[in-house]
């Protein structure tokens, strides 16, 4: 298992035996197969974080709901901010990799 994309708080991991995505969500290490990767991508995609510094999200927290319910996660504004920056570095280093190895 290789270290795919790390953030201030979160690390992605790729493991080539099982080809599945690992996060570890600050000591919570939870297995992605790709298709539940994309829509962890999309949930995070959807937040939108303009109504937490315009106050419509007034306590500034969001829930996600991972694989098919197995796992829940109450974050807030900085925690989503670094996912979406997990997330996205992730998929960029998922992109090269797949470039690198053709």
């Amino acid at each position: 298992m290789r270290t795919l994309f790390q953030s201030r708080r979160y690390t992605s991991y790729q493991c080539d035996n099982s080809r599945c995505i690992f996060i570890d969500f600050q000591g919570k290490i939870i297995k992605f197969s790709f298709c539940q990767l994309l829509a962890l991508r999309q949930q995070v995609k959807k937040i939108d974080l303009h109504t937490h510094f315009s106050g419509e999200n007034k306590h500034g927290l969001e829930i996600l709901v991972l694989c098919n319910r197995e796992h829940i996660f109450i974050l807030d504004t900085s925690e989503i901010i670094d996912l979406k920056d997990l997330i996205h570095g992730s998929f960029v280093m998922l992109e090269l990799n797949s470039l690198v190895t053709f």
